[in-house]
Order: C-alpha cells, then structure tokens, then sequence
C-alpha cells in the first residue's frame, strides 16, 4: 500500500506531466508565418544589433498614437489645459513596464501571452477571457473605424456614412503590405511614425504654448481623482495609452527575430535589445501624444465648450481669428492626413492581436483577410448606428470613440494580472524571471487600475440614476 508521500509525489508528476502537455501543445509557433524569421547579426557593435531588433516597438507604438489616443489627449487639453500632461507621462511609463514583461514572456518562454493564458486556465476559462479581449480589440477597430472616417470627411468632404463603409474595406491594404515581408512592414510603420510626430511637432511650435504651464503639467495634481469630469478623461487616456491588445500582440512579435532559443546567452541578448527597441519607440508614442494634449490646450482651452473635436481642430488650423497669422489650409490638411495615416497604421497590429489572441486561447486559426473582414464588419456596426441616430453628428461619433478607450481601460486588469503572474513564475520563465521590485511595481499599477476603473463605472452609473 502506497504511503501519503508517495501518493503525494505520484499527484505531482501526475500534474507536472498534464502540464507539459499543456505548453507542448500551446507552443505551436505564435505568428507562424513571422516567427524565427528575421535575421540579427552576431557579434556586431551595439547600434547595428539594436537596428536589427528594432521593428516589433514600432507596430506596438503604433497602438499608441491611434485615433483613440487623438480625441482623449485632445479632450483633455481642450477641457483642462495642461493638466493631463501627468497622466500622459505615468501611462507612457506603465506602458514601458508591461510592455517590456510582455517581451520577456514570449522571448523566454516561447509563448505569447493568449497561448501562456490558456496553458494555465480551463477551457471554459480560456474561452471567456478571448471574449473579454475580442471586445477590447473590437473597440481599438471602432477608434480605427471613426478616425479614418473622420479623416476622409475632412479631406474630401464625404459623408461620414461614406467614409464609415470605405474603411471596411482597408483590409485589401493590410493584405498588399502583409506580401511584402514583416520587416518592410516594419519600416512602413516606423516612416509613419515619424511622419505624425514631424506634423505635431511643428504645429506645436507654431501654436507657441505655455513653456511653464506645460513643464508644470507633469506633476500630478490630486484634483484629477477628484473630478470625476477629469478622472474620466484621464482613464481614456490610460485605455488608449496601456492597451491589452498590445501586451498580446508584443510576446508574440518579439519572436520574430531568429536566434539560437537554446543559449541562454542569445536570448539574453534579445530580451535586451527588444526592451531598449520598445522604450525608444514608446518614448516616441509619449511624445505624439503630449504634444497632442498641449495642441488641445493651447488651441482651445479657455474656450467656447464645443471645441475640442477633429473638426475643431482641423478648422481652427486655418482660421485666423483662433490661431492668428499661422493660420493655413496646408496646416489643416497635414493635421487629417496624419489622422488617416494613424487609423491605417493601427489596422495593421489590430488584425495581428486578433490572430494571436484567436489561436492562442481557442487554438482556431483563420486567414488573414477573414480575420480583419469579421473583425472590422463587427466594429463598424455600431458606428453605424450612431451616424444614423444622430445624423451624421461627428460630435457623437467622437463621443463613441471616447468611450470605447474607456473600456479598454477596465478591460485592462484582465490582461495585466496574467501577464505578472507568469512573468513571476520561476518555472516557466526560469533565469528570465521578473525581479521581486518589478512584480510589486507592477502588482500595484494593476490593483490601482482596477481600483479606479470600478470607482469611475459606479460614478457612471451613479449620475445616470
């Protein structure tokens, strides 16, 4: 008859073994088509071997800096000057953190974060946190969706309906750019980058802001948990800024580079210049929004209540009496082609985050271009329905797409929570795992989400009673 301790060792092999299974069959390749395929050079000097990391921090980037992160940062400037700068800066240093724990898993471990999830829950589990995050990935498209709707109707005067249907089909884009390899798409996305953040940089300086007032608006202010006004903006800028569908998309990305899995050395060397290739690009994404926030400030702060939008925004640009002598309609113009160019950039990362979180929690797979074609159909249903309830009000519209942030920021927690766990998980992450002043950082950026978000809903749905 077998003694306690030995039934106790038979349950654990038992379990050990389940498990293995598990990440056996979880550690199907994430991104097959991309992973392992970019070369990086050995031995070379620091800056060529950051050059050949560098990639993966753009198209994560790139959810930074969409239409979502426009209307918030531009709504916080508008309706509180330059206090909202603080948040920027804390959510962009968040982002810096999870982002990096998000590379980390998938270099070490050799999951993405949807694969690792499932590894370690149920099925039943599973399959609702790939609802949770289909959701928040659907309401990063509805941003993708009204901005470059928006965009259009500035540019060419369409009617937003219009412009609404032309944006369900910039899935034979996505496909053309997919034909030209992940690095060349790479470099599309990190030209675009720069592009928006030349725009806003020099609009900026010839909106001419307060230096003081801005450097002043980096230091948090205690009235921002106060008014739930200013709380609501600033968790729509935490949604739009520390976005879940990027900490999928990131473990899985990171990957991409080829070197040798088995020396731990060589994915050392990884972990490192993925990181530094993610805070660079992030610093970038930091940028375009706070200069995004100060624009708003500056242009509209102070002034009648209905300013604030991209209509706003982009009039004002070429209207004397608002910004004086720099008044011009190529301003204007720059201003919605970097508006579309971000909604089209960003469609790019959504469809790679809905194919990650699809095979990784519920291991189906689709082609590429059913992927997007659901995906974007289900997002511009209910943009639809508001062009048409209130028609054709870009005021409501917008006022969509700055909700929809808000929800990323409450489904955020779901996201982050797993992400600690296994980044802290000696086990699974082995040399690689999180340092004990980084899992508790981390721990309590997520409880004070989570804290915040509950209070802002219960706030919500307060006032609506």
């Amino acid at each position: 008859m077998l003694s306690v301790e030995e039934k106790t060792s038979k349950k654990v092999k038992r379990e050990n073994r389940s498990q293995k299974e598990k990440v056996r069959q979880a550690k199907g390749k994430s991104l097959e088509e991309i992973n392992n395929t970019v070369e990086v050079p050995h031995n070379a000097s620091f800056f060529k071997t950051l050059l050949a990391y560098s990639g993966p921090g753009a198209l994560v980037a790139v959810g930074y800096m969409d239409p979502g992160n426009w209307i918030t940062s531009i709504a916080g400037g508008a309706q509180y000057a330059y206090t909202l700068l603080s948040v920027v800066l804390i959510s962009n240093l968040i982002a810096m953190l999870l982002q990096a724990m998000a590379a980390r898993l998938g270099i070490a471990t050799g999951l993405d974060l949807a694969q690792a999830t499932r590894v370690h829950t149920s099925k039943k589990v599973g399959f609702v946190l790939w609802i949770i995050t289909e959701l928040a990935i659907m309401a990063t498209d509805i941003a993708e969706v009204i901005g470059g709707a928006i965009a259009l109707n500035l540019l060419f005067n369409l009617p937003l309906i219009a412009g609404v249907l032309i944006t369900t089909f910039d899935v034979f884009l996505l496909l053309f750019l997919t034909k030209l390899g992940f690095r060349k798409i790479e470099a599309i996305v990190s030209g675009l980058i720069f592009v928006i953040l030349a725009v806003f940089v020099y609009e900026v300086v010839l909106a001419q802001p307060n230096v003081g007032d801005i450097f002043a608006g980096f230091i948090p202010n205690p009235e921002i948990a106060e008014n739930r006004g200013m709380l609501f903006i600033a968790l729509g800028i935490v949604g739009a800024t520390v976005m879940p569908h990027n900490l999928y998309l990131h473990s899985s990305i990171a990957q991409a580079r080829k070197y040798d899995r088995t020396d731990e050395k060589a994915v050392k060397e990884a972990i490192r210049f993925t990181t530094w290739d993610s805070n660079i690009q992030l610093g970038l994404a930091f940028i375009v929004n706070a200069l995004l926030l100060i624009l708003g400030a500056a242009l509209f702060y102070g002034t009648k209540s209905d300013l604030g939008r991209f209509e706003d925004l982009f009039n004002a640009l070429q209207n004397p009496d608002i910004v004086g002598p720099i008044a011009s309609p190529l301003l204007s113009i720059l201003f919605a082609v970097a508006l579309l160019a971000s909604g089209q950039n960003s469609t790019i990362t959504g469809t790679l985050s809905g194919q990650i979180v699809m095979e990784g929690f519920i291991h189906l797979k689709m082609p590429v271009w059913a992927r997007r074609l659901v995906t974007r159909l289900i997002a511009v249903i209910p943009v639809i329905v508001v062009v048409v309830l209130y028609g054709g009000s870009e005021t409501a519209v917008e006022d969509l797409l700055l909700y929809t942030q808000v929800f990323l920021s409450i489904a955020l927690p779901i996201s982050v929570f797993p992400l600690i766990k296994y980044t802290s998980d000696k086990k699974l992450m082995g040399p690689f795992v999180n340092k004990p002043w980084v899992k508790y950082l981390a721990t309590t950026i997520a409880v004070a989400l989570t804290i915040l978000n509950v209070w802002l809903v219960i706030q919500t749905f307060s006032n609506i009673a």
